[in-house]
């Protein structure tokens, strides 16, 4: 990894490519849950999948750097190091772009606000602008749920990157809910500095708890054959977020564990994180 790391940092300008961003080696890696797993849901059956290599932010998007794009700051827990939280998977969407045009770049997303998408089956979504993904756009991006797994697991199979299980000290969660009977800790009750926590075997902070992460896809089932580079459903009513948050229990912060939301819902305990493709 080391060598394939400098390879590409040599060619690409440090400026469209933060220090804060990690080079994922792409590979081959069982998503979901095994059938034994403590806290496992129908939805998580194990299919192997193939991703390419792309570049992920270690950290979550922090509201400083938010404030500093959009103008405004959505947050409920405010400081400049935490991550940004309590806005729309369509205000994540929007960042992504916006970062992209500020830096040259192509442009992930297409957003149509004057048309309806009809593969948004959420009747009670306040906005449901269509929204195309440039797969080959060398932009900033929210990670796929296929990307955000493979990278939240970093080589590991066990339930968290931390193995078996994972105490408040390695991540920000509520510690009143421990995974499998294992003993308690803090429950904080609010968000944490970005990167307070040691990172996976990837270099990325806080994959596990602190906020819920914004990615592409629809909250649909997925198929059960192997595939590569899943973009997920082609319709639905939730889109995913992954990683829970510091409200969750720890069964919710698990590496494999799925969860949704109304595309224009915000929450405060949900944010993002950003990815480029590996050029």
């Amino acid at each position: 990894m080391p060598f394939i790391l400098l390879l590409f940092t040599a060619v690409i300008s440090p400026a469209l490519f933060p220090d804060s961003f990690a080079f994922i080696q792409g590979g081959t890696f069982t998503m979901g849950s095994p059938g034994g797993e403590t806290g496992r849901s129908g939805n998580e059956f194990s299919r192997q999948i193939t991703v390419s290599s792309f570049y992920m932010d270690k950290y979550e998007v922090m509201q400083a750097d938010y404030q500093a794009l959009m103008g405004a700051n959505p947050s409920y827990f405010k400081a400049p190091d935490l991550p940004v939280e309590r806005l729309s998977w369509f205000e994540a969407v929007e960042y992504c772009n916006a970062l992209s045009e500020k830096q040259g770049l192509i442009q992930a997303y297409t957003v149509d606000k004057s048309q309806i998408d009809p593969n948004n089956r959420n009747a009670g979504d306040n906005t449901r602008w269509v929204v195309t993904w440039d797969r080959s756009a060398n932009g900033y991006r929210l990670p796929t749920e296929a990307e955000w797994e493979y990278a939240c697991r970093a080589g590991t199979r066990t339930p968290f990157n931390t193995g078996n299980n994972v105490t408040t000290g390695q991540a920000n969660y509520d510690g009143n809910r421990p995974y499998n009977n294992n003993a308690r800790g803090n429950n904080r009750q609010r968000t944490t500095p970005v990167g307070s926590f040691p990172p996976n075997a990837f270099d990325l902070h806080d994959m596990h708890g602190n906020v819920g992460e914004w990615c592409w896809d629809w909250n649909g089932e997925y198929t059960r054959s192997p595939e590569i580079d899943p973009a997920g459903a082609e319709f639905g009513t939730y889109r995913v977020f992954r990683g829970g948050s510091w409200n969750s229990s720890a069964s919710f912060i698990r590496s494999a564990c799925r969860s949704g939301f109304t595309p224009s819902g915000r929450g405060y305990y949900l944010g993002f994180r950003l990815v480029r493709n590996a050029e």
